[in-house]
């Protein structure tokens, strides 16, 4: 179950941006020093190194990958997991919003609930990432769902969501 928090932009925006800096500095040294460490121990006549530069940086991946997994529960990674875990359950609404729409128009409250919740994320994420150009659309798309709760008496309160909710579309 997601529920929405209050987060700090600018404590957000901070740590993401250090914890981008880091990625890129650790991938780049674990993909250059893996990558010299294999083309020192096997040497290719042929000069060529592309599989060995490969490998380093598929292990790189790795190993930032799983460094990542390890710490997203640090209180320093708090913001920055939140917002990739809002960002997921969006994707997950996003990938149903074809059958989302149709099911608002048909008058189906769950799925209302489930827009409302989709609305309401996707303004508190482009207010965190300052992606504010598409931000009067989403109000139009916002006003035109609470108009049709409105005409079927629902009250849109959903500040939580589950992606099993979605089973049904």
């Amino acid at each position: 179950m997601f529920t929405f928090e209050n987060i700090n932009k600018d404590t957000y925006r901070q740590h993401l941006n250090r914890v981008i800096i880091g990625c890129i500095i650790a991938l780049t040294a674990l993909s250059l020093g893996i990558a010299q460490l294999l083309i020192q121990l096997f040497p290719n006549a042929d000069g060529s190194h592309f599989h060995w530069n490969l490998f380093g940086v598929i292990v790189g991946c790795v190993v930032v990958g799983i460094t990542l997994n390890k710490y997203k529960s640090h209180p320093y990674m708090h913001e920055v997991y939140y917002v990739w875990r809002l960002k997921q359950q969006l994707n997950f609404i996003t990938r149903k919003r074809t059958k989302l729409n149709k099911a608002v128009e048909a008058g189906d409250v769950k799925a209302m609930q489930i827009m409302y919740f989709y609305y309401q994320g996707c303004r508190r994420l482009w207010l965190l990432d300052d992606n504010t150009i598409t931000m009067e659309e989403l109000s139009k798309w916002q006003t035109e769902l609470e108009a049709q709760a409105r005409n079927k008496r629902v009250e849109l309160k959903k500040d939580s969501f589950d992606k099993a909710e979605l089973l049904d579309y």
